[in-house]
């Protein structure tokens, strides 16, 4: 009978939400770089298969248009600027590249683990500050805030796992 709460199933559970969450990563830097293409297949939703979303949600809608004609415009006559949406995707995949080290050994890259929670958690003040000067409805920064929030919350858990396997194996080695 193997031991559920032993070290090596604490490891294997840690390297699971460690995926997970660097997938979740990867997608959403993914996503910058076709802003374009992304943007005008939601507006034209909005307008088609989602258009009940749209009509109970007008301000989405409405706010969605303005962002698809800004960042086309912007795409038409100053292409530079979505290069800096390109950094974010970049930014995005190298962080996601850290975790490699928390996944390959927890204990001892706990600090990528704590490094991400500090991430999630400065997504807030951004939000709160760079929202309103560049003119974002609050209701979209609380969108933006929720992926600090759902984000911290499976870098919280296996926080707590790595110190329980610390506390397990602190006389004894684990190999990886």
């Amino acid at each position: 009978m193997s031991d559920t709460n032993g070290p090596r199933a604490l490891i294997e559970r840690i390297r699971v939400w460690l995926v997970v969450f660097v997938v979740c990563l990867v997608l959403s830097g993914v996503s910058a770089f076709p802003l374009v293409t992304e943007l005008r297949f939601l507006d034209a939703s909005l307008d088609g298969w989602a258009a009940p979303l749209a009509e109970h949600l007008p301000g989405l809608a409405e706010w969605i248009d303005r962002v698809r004609g800004g960042v086309e415009a912007a795409d038409e006559q100053a292409p530079y600027l979505l290069y800096g949406t390109d950094w974010l995707a970049f930014a995005h995949l190298v962080i996601a590249v850290a975790f490699h080290g928390a996944y390959r050994d927890p204990v001892r890259n706990i600090w990528v683990v704590e490094f991400g929670m500090i991430a999630c958690v400065g997504i807030i003040p951004l939000a709160l500050i760079s929202g309103p000067v560049r003119g974002i409805p609050f209701w979209w920064s609380v969108i933006d805030m929720s992926f600090g929030v759902i984000g911290i919350l499976p870098l919280l858990h296996v926080r707590r796992m790595i110190k329980r396997l610390e506390a397990a194996t602190a006389a004894e080695p684990v190999p990886a």
